[in-house]
């Protein structure tokens, strides 16, 4: 499968690069190779890629404004942000520029392919066949369209939030745990990573709910994972 998958690795430290490029291309990817944010979108211009390995710290235009335009530019591009912090700052920014998914240095190189693996894996995947416009309360989910809207205004959804919030409005009223919601939104290589679910349930939150702090829509089931509650007549207090 590697050999006809192409990944771009846009990292400002050569030696990291030529790393990459070297232990990357031995395993069968085709590799390509941007120094900076600008390159990166040269290169992507010119050439068809798989997956984007992105650096988080660089100069000039740095790897969140990056991320941010080439998911833009080219949107369902999977983008892995390779950073030297695991914070959840980062990861916030991350997400809502538009990242697939995150590799902390120093990194073992079979993470790394596993999870370039798995992103890749998700895009090739068949196409779902169309699916019916999803509205719980003052929220509609449009899948076919990738468009959500609360009150007739459209939200903004980095795409993880977006799989997120598609997964519990389509169980909706059922507990999801956090397991299952990590591997239907990431992929089966995960279902440890609740810091990546906290965070897009807190920006999901501040985006549809009107109060966050007291949810109406995305309940806290506690040691379990979360739940979309179905209707607005329940009486039940929110969890956080």
């Amino acid at each position: 499968m590697e050999q006809n998958n192409r990944i771009l690795v846009v990292e400002d430290d050569a030696g990291i690069r030529r790393s990459l490029f070297e232990t990357l291309g031995a395993l069968g990817f085709s590799v390509g190779e941007a120094h900076n944010g600008e390159e990166a979108q040269q290169r992507l211009r010119m050439v068809t890629y798989n997956a984007v390995l992105l650096d988080i710290n660089m100069p000039g235009m740095g790897g969140i404004e990056t991320c941010r335009r080439i998911s833009q530019q080219h949107p369902g591009l999977p983008i892995i942000m390779l950073t030297v912090r695991d914070e959840e700052d980062d990861i916030v920014e991350a997400l809502d520029a538009g990242a697939s998914d995150f590799v902390t240095k120093p990194f073992q190189i079979r993470e790394l392919t596993a999870r370039i693996r798995a992103v890749v894996r998700r895009q090739n995947a068949p196409l779902a066949t169309t699916e019916p416009l999803t509205v719980v309360g003052e929220i509609s989910l449009d899948a076919d369209r990738r468009r959500v809207e609360k009150r007739g205004e459209q939200i903004h959804l980095a795409p993880k939030e977006f799989e997120t919030l598609r997964y519990l409005m389509q169980h909706a009223g059922r507990p999801v745990r956090h397991e299952r919601l990590l591997a239907s939104v990431w992929g089966p290589l995960y279902g440890t990573e609740r810091e990546y679910l906290r965070v897009i349930v807190n920006q999901l939150r501040k985006k549809i709910e009107d109060d966050p702090s007291h949810p109406a829509y995305i309940l806290t089931e506690s040691h379990i994972g979360y739940r979309f509650r179905p209707s607005l007549d329940e009486t039940e207090e929110a969890g956080r």
